[in-house]
């Protein structure tokens, strides 16, 4: 996304970066190498930078999830991308099923092939900071398969959004033709959609679902979260903080209020998010857009956040770093 003049990125992606949290200062990074091992699953990466074990250049790196060139350009590790599957079978990345929002064309992906899908409008409205817009000189709406192309080792989190087996079966045999299952983390909402993407690739890293989500939470408060497994390597989860300002999830503002302050104190515990990365788990807070949200989240000790804005998050880490 664009931010002020500062930066142009593709309008058609996840606008959104991730800042790992630990301490130490920001080094310069070249590619996203710190090979890490998962201390209970053995589960090897190579892009888990805020460990403490972590090797790469500098002792506090980032992880991000924006689209280059502006998230290149601050040294973004990871794309987070919504995909959808066009009529004629290709996997494209889109946020929205519908493309009203995006270009105006009021028709679904699926309604379309690949060469008839509309360009986005030039001016877009970030999602989640009502009231600002993004540009973008490329508007074209991409293939998974070129991004894939284009960044053969950057790592990446796949949503799928709807439940199409086609669709996950597609994403499935691109990761593994571009020999990424070890970088490509499988994410959705629902357990019923992430039980085909597991099937479909099991080598792949999973993130949780609501409803796993709510059983980590309950199991928490009942004392027994030290003795249930957890498999998932990634909780992608919102911060309650921006309920009622840049996230409205209900259309009632009393509602939206009310869910901002259960959330806040359900979910905001540090040592539960300290228990989960201790447990391998990486919690990523979505999507903060504002410095007093990057600092609330890495206060929590959040292993990273995702943005709309790689340059506000850039500038706070270099100055968080600076201060330590």
């Amino acid at each position: 996304m664009w931010n002020g003049e500062e930066e142009r990125v593709h309008p058609g992606l996840t606008g959104d970066a991730v800042g790992g949290g630990g301490g130490g200062r920001p080094g310069p990074r070249d590619t996203p190498s710190c090979p890490t091992q998962d201390r209970e699953s053995g589960w090897r990466t190579p892009w888990r930078p805020w460990r403490s074990e972590c090797t790469c250049r500098g002792s506090w790196c980032q992880l991000s999830c924006l689209m280059p060139a502006g998230s290149m350009g601050q040294r973004a590790d990871l794309l987070e991308l919504d995909c959808q599957l066009t009529r004629d079978g290709v996997v494209v990345v889109s946020h929205d099923q519908n493309l009203s929002r995006q270009s105006g064309l009021n028709r679904d992906v699926g309604s379309l092939n690949f060469e008839e899908l509309p360009r986005y409008k030039e001016e877009l409205e970030v999602y989640f900071s009502p009231g600002r817009f993004a540009h973008g000189s490329d508007r074209r709406m991409m293939s998974l398969e070129e991004v894939f192309q284009r960044f053969p080792q950057l790592p990446m989190a796949v949503e799928v959004k709807g439940d199409n087996e086609e669709l996950i079966h597609k994403i499935a045999a691109l990761v593994r033709h571009f020999n990424r299952n070890e970088i490509t983390i499988w994410a959705s909402e629902k357990n019923s959609i992430m039980k085909k993407c597991k099937a479909a690739n099991p080598e792949m890293p999973s993130s949780f679902t609501i409803s796993r989500g709510i059983r980590v939470l309950l199991f928490y408060y009942l004392g027994l979260l030290p003795f249930i497994p957890i498999p998932e390597k990634f909780l992608l989860c919102f911060l309650p903080t921006i309920i009622n300002r840049t996230y409205f999830p209900f259309s009632s503002p009393g509602l939206n209020q009310l869910a901002a302050v259960v959330s806040r104190w359900i979910i905001m515990r540090k040592s539960l998010i300290q228990h989960l990365e201790q447990r391998g788990v990486q919690v990523i807070f979505w999507c903060l857009n504002e410095e007093s949200d990057f600092e609330v989240a890495f206060n929590l000790g959040a292993s990273g956040v995702l943005t709309d804005y790689p340059t506000a998050l850039r500038q706070y880490l270099d100055n968080r770093g600076a201060a330590l």
